[in-house]
């Protein structure tokens, strides 16, 4: 079946994440870790379809509750215009001890890169989630010349290829089934999962949601989201 070539094809990305990231993984669980227990939060961004990876992080159960999501409304309409993503920071709530992860499978667009601009300025650790070999060959498409790895202090390689789709088939001229969704969310998993085990190495208690369809799960989260309400609700 057809299912199969993609479940294979799959199950060799989770192969080559396993044996190229683990470092990256434990390097950005650090950055994570010192973030939280510094007083800082986590604020991912992603455009378009990487924007699935940035709520995979924020807001959803077993996650870190000091975690929101930069919404770019436009859901990637304008990524490729140039000051699109400084205007949407100039009101933007950072703290030097927050930390970003900023997904772009490509690198190469205005609006994730002054984004990452922004947080540079301000401070903050940079992770980023890109394909860095597909990256590195593409040009940018900001006047600075600059891709987002580019600002990153770690990066998590999605292992992706050219055009992101990784399938094949006879007969059409394009390829199907894109693997950067499914590899940001293991890379970004992986590196909470490792954060929260530092945390607790380090006697603090990470700040975890419960799931709100467990019992008690709301009353147990709204007593720990209270504590970051003003920085989580805050936009953008």
């Amino acid at each position: 079946m057809s299912s199969d070539i993609f479940f294979n094809k799959v199950d060799e990305l989770i192969a080559d994440i396993k044996a190229t990231q683990r470092k990256n993984i434990s390097d950005a669980a650090a950055v994570i870790a010192d973030s939280i227990m510094s007083g800082g939060i986590i604020q991912a961004f992603g455009s378009g379809h990487s924007y699935a990876a940035a709520i995979e992080i924020a807001g959803r159960a077993g996650g870190l509750i000091p975690a929101k999501v930069i919404e770019d409304k436009a859901k990637g309409q304008y990524e490729v215009i140039e000051g699109v993503g400084k205007k949407l920071m100039e009101t933007a709530d950072i703290n030097p001890h927050d930390c970003f992860v900023i997904i772009s499978n490509s690198g190469r667009n205005p609006l994730p890169i002054e984004i990452a601009q922004c947080a540079k300025e301000h401070g903050c650790k940079i992770i980023v989630v890109t394909s860095y070999d597909v990256s590195k060959k593409l040009t940018s498409r900001h006047s600075s010349g600059k891709k987002l790895y580019d600002f990153a202090d770690v990066i998590l390689d999605n292992r992706g290829t050219e055009g992101d789709s990784a399938i094949e088939l006879p007969g059409l001229p394009v390829k199907v089934c894109a693997t950067s969704s499914i590899a940001a969310a293991l890379l970004l998993n992986c590196a909470v999962l490792e954060a929260i085990e530092i945390m607790l190495s380090k006697g603090y208690t990470p700040p975890v949601y419960m799931s709100e369809n467990v019992d008690g799960g709301h009353e147990f989260n709204y007593r720990i989201k209270m504590k970051y309400a003003d920085r989580i609700y805050r936009k953008p």
